[in-house]
């Protein structure tokens, strides 16, 4: 799969040289000195703390908030004591969401929101959907399969190379084995709600980030809207869609177009900001507009960073999708629920395989398109009329496989499938009846589980629940300014500040340190492996399927061979937060590191540079953005399988959204989630320096 992390445009290697020229030159300088018998000198601590940044250096910044920690403190403490959240200080939210609750309940069939807007919106969603399914109904299995087919192969270049055989393949190999595993029916359910959830969100997506992309008002405006609908959990504003649309499609489309839009916003905005500088002078210079700029210019240049937007949404659409089947989505997560519900891991793999070839496929698909904006080979005349017969010659064969398919049958043959229920479930009982506590000296899975719990979590969520509250704030703060800014630090300050006034700190901090330890684990192994990844091809070709599985594959399925070998326990939940979030920062790592400017590179080998050299002086330097990303995904990721991780013992505030979506309690569910987005903002800010936050990076 595609990684998040956007490739680095022109603009971007217009700012590098500089940056670049500073790595050969320290080099330069320490041979010599070197030769002189002098050390090179290097900024100490003072020195960097006295760096400004932002016009206030961190340390100025650091003294005032100590100033300011030297009289709160005190007065907190007097009036409030120094353990957790006083409750003085708390204020109670869900008696106006239960209020609020009820009045839905009541006026669902009678107001006129619901009569004249709601209801439309609902009964708009499900002819969608409908009118999608029936025309995949009436191309019968042949007939999609053959449109699935020419779409991927001319996303590879409609000819006969290696790139659009094997993009086609993929198309026929996924539909092949979906029948096969005789999940084809709810594989067209899950299609057609794909099919317009990816088109809502991108078009969303695209004109959000186009406001974005061109307005620096917009872009401050929209990006804590972005942060709070990429953050907040799919669980959490599943619920409230639930009670204001009902269980079914609507609700599912809706929480998944708010879910899958931003990728496609913020690598929108992203592309447009880092065009060519350039070739906006040039085009600025021939006396176009901005309207033209735009048309002309910019969009053409943001191309593969929306492409790659497309492809984050595609995915993030049937992961959420698979999610919404838990309130009557239907399809393959329908399938996969059930068979979790009976703890039946061979009933629940099928549809799993099916959702995560869909995802393969499309991935590649998507992936040959980008791959074909680099090929020059295809403009001129003679090629746009090949492209043309390429494209009429698709639609006829679609047209015969739909005719053929209309005789044959429109659902797959019965006798064309196989169960893979039996053997699966009689492999896995084999599995962990050996690893889980009968590995000679190592113990096993279940004592790994225990041990984790004792000597990592249960120190860590103690600490934090132990601390005075108005350390934690404070420790927030003194973190934000190393950063950012005054504004950073308030921010992160006050999301923290919100878990408590909402009277949910005890749990939120549990939840915390289970976030802690599973951001650690990913970033730790996502870096290592990234960075092995770009420096070693192979590694990259060997891993990659690897990740498309643990990428694509839905919550649900991994979630029980985790807790098959762990039980059911906050490691286990850890366990599938690493999983769900290794991929992103993996791919975002390997892109990063590989795709920094080749002239600082050569630079510091042409100086003598060790590997080593090269990779801590130069290479990691320079993938800092990238890096930086990487961790903003880990934060993301962790943070979203935390809900899931309350339905296998995780507890805290993902069991509260869990048991809130459950019971359609508003009141629990929705502050819980609220909570956790407080928790992402938090780590947000005091992970993301403040250059990072701002258009450009400057």
């Amino acid at each position: 799969m595609t990684a998040v992390a956007p490739t680095p445009s022109a603009a971007s290697k217009a700012q590098e040289p500089q940056r670049t020229q500073k790595t050969p030159k320290k080099q330069a300088g320490s041979v010599e000195a070197d030769q002189r018998g002098k050390p090179p000198s290097s900024p100490g601590v003072l020195r960097r703390l006295t760096d400004r940044a932002d016009g206030v250096s961190i340390g100025w910044r650091l003294l005032a908030l100590v100033a300011v920690a030297a009289v709160a403190i005190p007065v907190a403490a007097s009036l409030w004591g120094s353990g957790s959240w006083p409750s003085a200080l708390t204020y109670d939210v869900r008696a106006p969401l239960e209020r609020l609750d009820a009045w839905i309940v009541d006026n669902r069939e009678s107001h006129w929101v619901f009569l004249y807007f709601l209801l439309h919106i609902s009964n708009n969603t499900q002819y969608a959907v409908d009118g999608v399914f029936a025309f995949l109904d009436g191309l019968g299995w042949v007939g999609v399969t053959v449109a699935a087919v020419v779409v991927a192969w001319y996303a590879g270049g409609a000819n006969l190379g290696r790139r659009a055989l094997r993009t086609a393949a993929t198309a026929l190999g996924t539909f092949a084995v979906i029948g096969l595993l005789g999940m084809w029916e709810p594989a067209m359910d899950t299609l057609a709600l794909m099919i317009v959830a990816v088109a809502a969100s991108a078009a969303l997506g695209a004109v959000l980030g186009l406001l974005s992309g061109v307005s620096d008002r917009c872009e401050k405006l929209l990006r804590p809207v972005f942060d709070t609908m990429q953050v907040m959990p799919a669980f959490a504003y599943l619920l409230p869609f639930v009670l204001l649309f009902g269980v079914g499609v609507p609700s599912a489309l809706i929480a998944t177009v708010i879910y899958a839009a931003p990728p496609m916003a913020r690598l929108t905005a992203l592309g447009l900001r880092e065009a060519d500088p350039a070739v906006l002078e040039a085009s600025a210079s021939l006396g176009s507009n901005p309207w033209q700029r735009l048309w002309t210019a910019r969009l053409p240049l943001a191309r593969k960073q929306m492409l790659l937007g497309l492809n984050q949404t595609i995915m993030m659409s049937l992961s959420m999708v698979v999610l919404a089947s838990v309130i009557g989505a239907g399809g393959l997560g329908d399938a996969v629920f059930k068979a979790l519900a009976r703890v039946d891991v061979g009933q629940a793999l099928a549809p799993g395989i099916a959702i995560v070839l869909i995802a393969v496929w499309l991935d590649r698909t998507t992936a040959a398109a980008g791959a074909r904006l680099d090929d020059t080979s295809s403009s001129g005349p003679v090629s746009r009329a090949r492209a043309w017969a390429g494209r009429a010659g698709a639609l006829a064969a679609v047209a015969v496989a739909a005719a053929v398919g209309s005789v044959v049958g429109r659902d797959w043959p019965v006798n064309w499938t196989v169960s893979i229920s039996a053997p699966i479930n009689t492999a896995v009982t084999w599995v962990t009846e050996r690893i889980d506590a009968g590995l000679p000296l190592v113990g096993g899975t279940l004592v790994w589980s225990e041990n984790f719990a004792r000597w990592v979590l249960n120190p860590l969520r103690d600490g934090l629940q132990g601390a005075p509250w108005w350390l934690l704030l404070l420790a927030v703060a003194a973190l934000a300014l190393l950063t950012g800014t005054w504004r950073t630090a308030l921010t992160a300050t006050a999301a923290l500040a919100a878990i408590g006034v909402m009277g949910l700190w005890s749990g939120s901090l549990d939840t915390l340190s289970q976030v802690l330890a599973a951001l650690v684990l990913t970033l730790a192994l996502g870096f290592a492996v990234g960075v092995l990844a770009a420096r070693v091809a192979w590694v990259e070709r060997a891993i990659r399927p690897v990740l498309d599985v643990m990428q694509t594959m839905p919550q649900f399925i991994y979630l029980i061979p985790v807790v098959a070998l762990f039980n059911a326990s906050r490691t286990a939940a850890i366990i599938a937060a690493v999983v769900y979030a290794l991929p992103a920062v993996i791919r975002i790592t390997t892109q990063g590191v590989r795709q920094i400017d080749p002239g600082a590179l050569e630079s510091a080998r042409s100086m003598g540079a060790s590997p080593l050299q090269q990779l801590r002086q130069v290479q990691l330097p320079l993938a800092r953005p990238a890096l930086l990303l990487a961790v903003n995904q880990g934060v993301v990721l962790v943070l979203a399988i935390v809900v899931i991780g309350g339905m296998v013992g995780g507890g805290a505030l993902g069991y509260d959204i869990v048991y809130g979506l459950q019971k359609s309690e508003l009141d629990v569910g929705l502050t819980a989630g609220v909570a956790i987005v407080c928790l992402g903002v938090v780590l947000d800010r005091i992970t993301q320096p403040a250059a990072a936050r701002r258009p450009g990076g400057r």
